[in-house]
């Protein structure tokens, strides 16, 4: 492949990862939004996260696993906890690597 083709390949991709990102951006900007709106907009990181992490901490081998031996599982609810009662990253990510090596020690 030369190195045209790469480079046009390059800016497309920035091309449809940019202009999704940015069109609500630009079309909202001068505009206030409903105070429902704002609020139903405020789950969605905790949605998009939940989607992404759930799976992979129930189905990480690719079935259900609630069992003793799904240490990340069961270091997840810690994690959880002390970012909700917190809301420190650093907290909630000290404590899930705490708890992943405190089981990985005790029960494996």
């Amino acid at each position: 492949m030369d190195q045209q083709t790469i480079f046009l390949t390059i800016l497309g991709m920035m091309a449809v990862t940019y202009i999704p990102r940015a069109l609500p951006v630009l079309a909202l900007a001068r505009r206030t939004l409903p105070e429902p709106v704002i609020r139903w907009l405020g789950f969605i990181p905790v949605a998009v996260l939940s989607a992404m992490l759930v799976p992979s901490l129930v189905a990480g081998g690719g079935s259900l696993n609630f069992s003793l031996d799904n240490i990340f599982l069961w270091a997840a609810l810690p994690t959880f906890l002390v970012c909700w009662k917190t809301g420190s990253f650093v907290g909630a990510v000290v404590t899930g690597m705490g708890c992943v090596a405190a089981g990985r020690l005790f029960l494996s």
